[in-house]
């Protein structure tokens, strides 16, 4: 219920914007303080931190929130600098755990926690090329991503 008033409150002419998955951080956030208390979950974090978005028990997550059946691509980056996307791929290495949570309206749905080590695993053995999307020249897309092979192959895994 409340990632799909998340939903209407980041809608605009019948589209979702891209605001709905801060909204949606904010529910995840909220549920981990519910969880693990507010002593032990930190929220204060600058909006300028790359990636993290929380603190639980001391250890920065990174949060990520998608729509649908299956695992597609999310942004790891947003920007609509194509030079700033290639250097961020380049140098790209998972510094932290990952909380995704895959909204499915139809059926279930699912929460993943990828460990770093894990990332990093996957990223190693897929390679670069396969693990990360760059934009499309020409395009808008705003931002680098983490590709549907990658998420399955981490979602795949036994320390997921």
């Amino acid at each position: 219920m409340l990632f799909y008033l998340a939903e209407l409150e980041s809608s605009r002419a019948g589209k979702i914007g891209m605001e709905v998955g801060s909204a949606r951080e904010r529910i995840l956030i909220a549920l981990l303080i519910y969880k693990f208390g507010q002593e032990n979950v930190e929220t204060n974090i600058p909006i300028t931190e790359p990636e993290v978005d929380v603190k639980v028990f001391g250890k920065p997550i990174s949060i990520k929130t998608m729509t649908g059946r299956r695992l597609g691509s999310v942004k790891l980056i947003w920007t609509v600098d194509a030079e700033q996307a290639l250097r961020f791929s380049r140098a790209y290495s998972p510094c932290y755990d990952t909380i995704l949570v895959q909204v499915n309206w139809d059926s279930l749905g699912w929460i993943f926690y990828f460990p770093c080590a894990t990332q990093k695993e996957t990223l190693q053995r897929i390679g670069r090329e396969r693990y990360i999307i760059l934009p499309k020249a020409g395009t808008n897309p705003r931002g680098v991503e983490i590709s549907s092979e990658a998420l399955n192959t981490l979602a795949s895994h036994p320390k997921a």
